[in-house]
């Protein structure tokens, strides 16, 4: 849809996905295809190692330096994604002290892989409210939580209460369109790509980035992504081609539901119902969407 609407309004892509922009990984986080990015350009896919980590505020700045660099072109930027984090830091801008440090990080994800659970204490402690929307197994929001309070000495909750909204650090003029699927569609739309993946060589992709980890001497921050864990415990034998499969399948509908659940907080312009358009001429909505 944003490759058609960036046709119709002389537009170019900004990818809003925190695994896109890593080389390497372009099945597994379904990265445009080479020839759909030569009908639309687009910007933020496979340009940073897996082994680099980014966070909001940097991937912010990137998104906003390329709307610029977009709009002196005299062309619109659509912002495609499904980021939820970097989305609210485009609307309302990054508190004071968003920063991040290699070495708490690494501490916190190893404490969570020895036991989850005693890190979700440790956040329901220091941050009740914040760890009333943090799921157990969402362990990169959970890690970061715990490094921001390490960081800062302040609660997550604390910093987004105060989150400043200058006019420097935020997007003011930003016209959203959620493309809303049903819980039974989307669950089979998830099993349906979740195959091809697998199909179209996901498993070579992960190897080829397992060994380029060993070979780089320190773990990959982006193979901690739903499908690359999976994978890797099927190539170390943990786990059978199906059960993977499954695991996978399961991961992606907890996500696709937490990632509603996110935007369902956020200020929609326009929600479009993706089930009616499977019926319709999708073409003449997106042309009537443009014209609105």
């Amino acid at each position: 849809m944003a490759i058609k609407i960036s046709k119709l309004l002389n537009g170019e892509i900004i990818s809003l996905d925190s695994r896109q922009i890593y080389k390497g990984m372009e099945i597994g986080t379904a990265q445009p295809t080479r020839i759909e990015q030569k009908i639309a350009i687009h910007h933020l896919v496979g340009i940073r190692n897996p082994s680099q980590t980014i966070a909001a505020g940097e991937y912010a700045k990137l998104v906003k330096d390329k709307i610029e660099a977009i709009k002196l072109k005299g062309k619109l930027p659509i912002i495609c994604g499904g980021a939820g984090l970097y989305y609210r830091v485009l609307k309302k801008g990054i508190f004071v002290g968003s920063s991040m440090d290699s070495s708490i990080r690494k501490e916190l994800e190893q404490s969570y892989d020895n036991n989850p659970r005693c890190l979700f204490d440790r956040l329901k402690k220091i941050d009740p409210k914040y760890s009333e929307i943090v799921h157990l197994n969402n362990k990169k929001r959970m890690v970061r939580a715990l490094e921001i309070y390490k960081i800062t000495g302040k609660p997550p909750s604390e910093h987004f209460k105060k989150q400043r909204e200058s006019i420097n650090e935020k997007i003011s003029k930003l016209y959203t369109i959620f493309l809303f699927w049903e819980r039974k569609t989307l669950i089979k739309r998830i099993a349906k790509r979740t195959k091809e993946m697998l199909k179209n060589g996901w498993i070579k992709e992960v190897e080829n980035l397992i060994n380029k980890e060993a070979n780089y001497g320190n773990a990959f921050p982006a193979l901690n992504s739903i499908g690359y864990i999976q994978i890797r415990e099927y190539l170390m034998g943990k786990l059978s081609y199906d059960e993977m499969e499954e695991i996978i399948i399961i991961k992606t509908r907890q996500f696709a539901r937490r990632q509603s659940q996110w935007f369902s907080k956020e200020k929609i312009d326009l929600i479009i119902e993706m089930d009616s358009m499977l019926n319709s001429e999708s073409s003449l909505i997106i042309k009537q969407l443009c014209k609105n």
